[in-house]
């Protein structure tokens, strides 16, 4: 059993994030992940009711959408980044800083999974099931059942959502 390059991109993806995590800590990654959906969150619902401020600035509706989701989203996230230092300057005072380093790998290591699921489901979109690297990878199996059990799960749950 031998890795193919396949076998080493997901190792790489993983392993990559788990360092990126162990340097930045778990406070940090924790927050930046609330940041980022916090910042989804505020665009998609407060970007309607800024765009008709920009009325004046632009005739289109779609841009003015737009730019007023993109200046939430930037603002929400600049907020969320001076949150994270602030925090992350409290972890480090407290002298926490090795744990939170030690919990913030596997977090990494835990959202390196989750992106390669992520990616490996889209990938069975595109005809790469042929390539003998597909085929003989050691950890493509294991990532292909997580990403065909997370497609159901979606399914389920946004399913309901859609034809409502």
């Amino acid at each position: 059993m031998t890795f193919t390059w396949i076998d080493w991109l997901i190792a790489g993806t993983v392993l990559i994030s788990a360092l990126i995590s162990l340097k930045r800590g778990f406070f940090k990654e924790v927050l930046s992940l609330v940041t980022w959906v916090a910042a989804v969150f505020v665009a998609w619902t407060f970007g309607g009711a800024l765009a008709v401020q920009f009325t004046e600035y632009f005739d289109t509706p779609s841009i003015r959408m737009a730019v007023a989701c993109g200046v939430l989203f930037v603002a929400t996230l600049m907020v969320g980044g001076l949150v994270n230092r602030i925090v992350g300057e409290l972890v480090q005072a407290t002298g926490l800083s090795g744990t939170d380093r030690v919990l913030g790998m596997a977090f990494g290591g835990l959202r390196g999974c989750v992106l390669v699921v992520v990616l490996v489901g889209l990938m069975t979109f595109a005809p790469l099931e042929q390539d003998s690297a597909w085929q003989n990878s050691v950890l493509l199996p294991h990532f292909l059942i997580l990403a065909d059990w997370s497609k159901e799960t979606v399914m389920q749950i946004v399913g309901p959502l859609l034809q409502s």
